[in-house]
Parts: C-alpha cells; sequence; structure tokens
C-alpha cells in the first residue's frame, strides 16, 4: 500500500505516510511485537487518533521486542490482548467461530510442520521449510501464537504442541 507508484525510492518518510494509510483501513490494529521505537507504534498511533480499536500483545517486561506494546497499553490505554477471542470482541464479534478457508488450512499446516517443538526458528528458516513468504510466515505465526499454538522465544519461533 503506497501514495506512490511502484519503482519510488524507498524513505522513511513513505513508510510514515504508508502507516497512515494502513492504520485508516483496518477496521481494529493489534500490534503483537514492537521495539521502543517501531514503525507499528505510528500505525497504532494513526488509529487510535481515527478512533480505531487499538490492542496490543504483551510479551516479556525484559524483551527489548516488547518494550512498544507495553508503551501502546500504558500511554494510548490499548486492550490487552491475550487471544483471538480478545480481537473478536474488540471488535464487537459476539460470534466466536470463525470459518477459515481451505488456502488457510493449508498454509497453517504447512506452517506447523516447519515449526519444531524444542528448537526455535526463525520466521525465515520457517519460511523456507513452508514454502511460504516471509511475510505471509510472520502473519500466520501471529495469528497462530494468539490461538496459543506457536509461542515466541528469543531465538526464533516453536510449535506449542
Amino acid at each position: 500500500m503506497s501514495e506512490v507508484p511502484c519503482g519510488s525510492t524507498p524513505t522513511k518518510w513513505r513508510f510514515l505516510a504508508r502507516n497512515r494509510l494502513i492504520g485508516a483501513l483496518g477496521a481494529a490494529t493489534v500490534v503483537v511485537e514492537a521495539g521502543w521505537r517501531s514503525g507499528s507504534l505510528n500505525t497504532a498511533g494513526h488509529a487510535a487518533a481515527l478512533g480505531r480499536p487499538l490492542g496490543a500483545v504483551p510479551g516479556p517486561v525484559t524483551s527489548a521486542a516488547s518494550a512498544g506494546c507495553h508503551r501502546l497499553l500504558r500511554e494510548y490505554d490499548a486492550r490487552c490482548i491475550t487471544g483471538a477471542d480478545d480481537v473478536r470482541e474488540m471488535l464487537g464479534e459476539s460470534d466466536t467461530t470463525v470459518p477459515e478457508s481451505p488456502a488457510f488450512d493449508h498454509e497453517r499446516t504447512r506452517l506447523c510442520d516447519a515449526l519444531s517443538t524444542r528448537t526455535p526458528r526463525s520466521p525465515h528458516e520457517v519460511a523456507r521449510r513452508s514454502g511460504l513468504s516471509v511475510e505471509r510466515v510472520e502473519s500466520l505465526l501471529g495469528m497462530l501464537a494468539l490461538e496459543g499454538v506457536a509461542r515466541r522465544h528469543e531465538d526464533g519461533w516453536c510449535h506449542a504442541g
């Protein structure tokens, strides 16, 4: 998503402009992991300014990768998200059964097969093993973490199984 044509040189201000669009287009914003000065906080700030629901998944207070989420909870009054049901509640959806597409089931299976229950793996390694893009792997890992199927460690991700 961008306001500039394909092939334009990436710059910091263009990413910040894109974050404004992302914050405006989403029904809600949930930040799963963010450092103290993460671009995700910029997106969350735009969403909050527009009155969109804002959530954060807190991580360990000792992790620099969780500092941004804790900041959102403290400074932006974000909702604490501990699972998929919290997101549905934040969106005002009462039905907790969400139909999943066959494509999602297939990708989920590939991702779970690529995860180890013992050895943490980086999203790049999981992508290589699953045949999915790194972006798709990161998105699915966030969803699986909310469901309690995957766990984030300092060194990467493991299957919670």
